[in-house]
C-alpha cells in the first residue's frame, strides 16, 4: 500500500502541472478511482501531495446531499485541518498517486507547506465568492477559468471530475450543469471533444461571464 520513495517531477501528468513536489523523503501511496483516502471524524496527522491523479474533498450533509469543497490536481497540497480530526471526507476521483507527509517532515518543510496551504486557502475563499454570488453561467464560467490556471494556462481542459462531481462543487443540479455547457458550446465559447475534454475557443468571452 505504502513505499518509501520520492516523488520527481517527471510523474506529473503533463497536463496538470502544478507546483513542484515538497523535498525530502516521505511516502507514497496510490489508490484506485473512487478509493477514500481518509474520512471525517480520522486523525488530520499528515498532508498530502498529489502526484498524478486527482482527489476531491466534500461532506455529506444531513439530509444527505454531498457538498464538494474543493478538487486537487497534480501538484496541489490538501489534508491541512485546523482540529486534530478530519471534517471532510478525501476520495480519489480517478487512479491517482500521492506523496504523503507525517507531522515530522510537516515541521521540517513548513516554509514550503505554508506556502501551498496559502494557495489552497485562496482558492476556497474565492470558490466561496463565486457560489455566493454568481449565477449558474457565471459559476461554471468561473470554475473552467479556474481549471485553465490550474492546468497551466492552456486552452483545452481534461476534466477529470464528472458533472455531478462539478455540481456538487458550485451548489448546481447535474441538469444545469448541462445546460450551460450546452449553452457556452452554442455561443462558441467552448468545444466539446468528448465528455472529459473541453476546448476553450474564447477565452475573454469566458473570463467577461465571471463577472
Amino acid at each position: 500500500m505504502y513505499a518509501a520513495a520520492q516523488v520527481k517531477p517527471k510523474s506529473f501528468e503533463a497536463e496538470h502541472l502544478g507546483p513542484a513536489p515538497i523535498s525530502g523523503p516521505h511516502l507514497v501511496a496510490t489508490y484506485k478511482a473512487g478509493r477514500e483516502i481518509y474520512a471525517q471524524g480520522d486523525l488530520s496527522d499528515k498532508c498530502y501531495q498529489v502526484s498524478t491523479g486527482a482527489v476531491r474533498v466534500y461532506r455529506l450533509l444531513s439530509d444527505g446531499r454531498r457538498q464538494v469543497v474543493s478538487f486537487h490536481l497534480p501538484g496541489e497540497m490538501f489534508g491541512f485541518e485546523a482540529g486534530p480530526n478530519h471534517s471532510f471526507f478525501a476520495e480519489a476521483i480517478t487512479a491517482t498517486t500521492l506523496a504523503v507527509f507525517g507531522r515530522r517532515h510537516m515541521q521540517e518543510r513548513s516554509r514550503e507547506l505554508l506556502a501551498l496551504a496559502l494557495t489552497g486557502m485562496a482558492r476556497a475563499q474565492q470558490h466561496l465568492l463565486v457560489i455566493g454570488r454568481q449565477c449558474a453561467v457565471e459559476r461554471i464560467a468561473a470554475f473552467l477559468v479556474d481549471l485553465s490556471e490550474r492546468q497551466g494556462g492552456g486552452r483545452q481542459l481534461r476534466l477529470p471530475m464528472s458533472r455531478q462531481d462539478i455540481a456538487d462543487y458550485l451548489g448546481l443540479t447535474i441538469e444545469t450543469v448541462s445546460r450551460v455547457v450546452t449553452k457556452l458550446k452554442e455561443r462558441s465559447v467552448i468545444v466539446l471533444r468528448d465528455a472529459r475534454t473541453i476546448d476553450i475557443v474564447r477565452m475573454d468571452a469566458l473570463r467577461l461571464l465571471c463577472n
